[in-house]
């Protein structure tokens, strides 16, 4: 019998299959035969199972790449698609273990080897551990001892050394003097909170974990006590409050750097917050500098703010010092905001084309359509106006896919060329079918929608510093979405607020492409000490380049 398992490693998907001996085409009357042959079986058709959910799942991800998402659902259908691998791979290989388990007591049956796509190389980063296993000492064929190293296989296994904790003990020498008897004693070790406890490390773990994670405070407590580290709720509490309070410096600069930009995006989100035993609706607004869509040179940025309600007055707070072009769908508190008479400075509404595309898109009952078609059922009615409407706006889309990561003047030059005449085109035809539907209908208001507001929807075709769409404000916002299922809601308005600020820093690390974690340990191990006017060199742009610097000087 062929063994699946070689050199200590089991081989990853089929290769071969699991079959009866060529000579035997009758079912086997042996019991341990007949069960080997329908375990068999159970492994060949999870396999199977795991093999097409690969393959659906990578179709899925290519269409994906190349034609960009279709809707907001996109990226939670694939989320599902790899949920469903997950099942059905880890299925795969529980039968493919029972399967050989039931072999093994069999004399007609053999093996057959799983075949999956190549693993990665383990990263080279990672230190190595040799571990030598002695060779033979004797010939296991004629028994001879005389042997020499023909070479060496490396089987690699990928390991994890659990956390671990210490207690650091800064010990400071009393010192007296033997003419006038003073007792001397060096300084106490800086300590990111005054009278804290927490090393800088734990800290940024605490706060990551929190803010970038989701995980509540009890839930940590809970971790770290099975960890042998019982550290209380109110406890952890107490350094969250404090690691805030210490960051609260650097968070002012990144402000400063946010509202410094002539282009922003805004947006924002629920927060459930608990009141007096009830939980209340509350708002967390965003604006995002990121100029890498066109080669802007400045760092991007997210500044983050909390907010009891979503009234108006929120974001012509946040905004009250600021001029520039905003980014943003069509809620109504951001009006006042481009007053042409307002102060400081004039703010130009850019229009988002996907929240304009959206209405059309579930009109058009696109997705709806195909999904009952692979069901066999009757697919609903499709709007030939949407379908339209939405065949115009992806044209522009498959355009802006050609010159993203292009300077603004390229990208306005070809705007002007290929886009404005189909934005012309498009709203010639929308005010022709406007004209000819009810006021009523539900294209008319999705029409409505984009044609009141027509000269900030063709604003990009005149400046190629302004995005298509206001994604990027979304990206910021979906840590938020996804975190709202774990803890549930804000504990305060405070809390509310407090999040908001730590969402400031983490987000903005990561678009940095940095370490939320590491940038934060070492922030708070610098900050205090760290000169006022120097305290732009810790922020995450700014970090990330000098440790590049190292880098490369090491």
């Amino acid at each position: 019998m062929q063994s699946s398992i070689l050199c200590g490693r089991r081989r990853p998907f089929y290769d071969s299959f699991w079959i009866m001996e060529p000579q035997s085409n009758s079912i086997p009357d042996d019991l341990d035969a007949l069960k080997a042959t329908l375990a068999v079986a159970l492994a060949q058709n999870a396999d199977d199972k795991a093999m097409i959910a690969a393959q659906k799942l990578e179709i899925a991800k290519l269409k994906r790449q190349i034609y960009g998402p279709r809707s907001e659902r996109a990226a939670r259908l694939i989320e599902q698609m790899e949920l469903e691998l997950d099942e059905a791979a880890a299925a795969a290989t529980e039968d493919d273990i029972a399967a050989e388990r039931a072999a093994a007591k069999a004399t007609t049956v053999l093996a057959f080897e799983r075949k999956r796509p190549a693993r990665q190389p383990f990263p080279a980063h990672l230190p190595r551990e040799r571990v030598i296993v002695p060779g033979v000492t004797a010939c296991a064929c004629c028994g001879g001892d005389r042997l020499r190293k023909l070479g060496e296989t490396v089987t690699e296994t990928l390991e994890v050394i659990p956390r671990q904790w210490k207690v650091i003990q800064h010990v400071r020498e009393k010192m007296t003097c033997r003419d006038c008897e003073k007792i001397s004693e060096p300084p106490a070790p800086f300590h990111v909170i005054p009278r804290g406890w927490a090393g800088p490390s734990l800290l940024a773990m605490i706060l990551f974990e929190k803010f970038g994670q989701h995980q509540p405070l009890n839930r940590q407590a809970e971790r770290y006590a099975r960890e042998g580290v019982p550290l209380s709720l109110s406890t952890l509490a107490d350094q969250v409050g404090a690691g805030c309070a210490a960051l609260e410096p650097l968070l002012r600069r990144l402000e400063a750097h946010v509202f410094a930009a002539v282009r922003l995006h805004g947006d924002d989100t629920t927060v459930p917050v608990l009141a007096k035993g009830k939980t209340i609706t509350g708002r967390t607004w965003v604006y995002v500098r990121d100029d890498r869509p066109f080669t802007g040179t400045s760092a991007p940025a997210a500044m983050f703010y909390y907010s009891r309600d979503r009234g108006g007055e929120h974001p012509r707070a946040h905004l009250a010092n600021w001029s520039g072009l905003l980014q943003a769908d069509a809620y109504g508190g951001y009006n006042q905001l481009y007053d042409c008479d307002r102060k400081p400075g004039l703010i130009l509404e850019a229009a988002c084309w996907a929240h304009a595309r959206r209405p059309f898109f579930a009109l058009a009952a696109i997705e709806a359509s195909a999904r009952c078609k692979a069901e066999g059922k009757v697919p609903p009615v499709i709007s030939p106006l949407a379908l339209e409407v939405v065949r115009r706006i992806d044209a522009l889309f498959e355009i802006e896919r050609t010159i993203n990561g292009t300077n603004a003047d390229e990208r306005r030059s070809v705007r002007q060329k290929q886009s404005a005449p189909l934005v012309a085109n498009l709203e010639i035809w929308m005010r022709e079918e406007r004209a000819k539907l009810s006021r009523g209908n539900d294209i008319t208001k999705a029409m409505d929608y984009m044609l009141k507001r027509w000269p900030s929807f063709t604003r990009f075709l005149d400046d190629g510093r302004i995005c298509l769409t206001n994604n990027a404000a979304e990206r910021a916002l979906r840590g938020i979405a996804l975190g709202r299922k774990s803890w549930l809601f804000a504990g305060s308005d405070r809390g509310g607020a407090r999040a908001a600020a730590m969402y400031s820093l983490i987000v903005t690390a990561k678009m940095s492409n940095i370490d939320p974690q590491a940038w934060l340990a070492e922030v708070l191990a610098r900050i205090a000490e760290h000169p006022a006017s120097r305290l732009d060199e810790l922020l995450p742009w700014n970090w990330r380049a000098a440790n590049s610097a190292i880098s490369r000087a090491a």
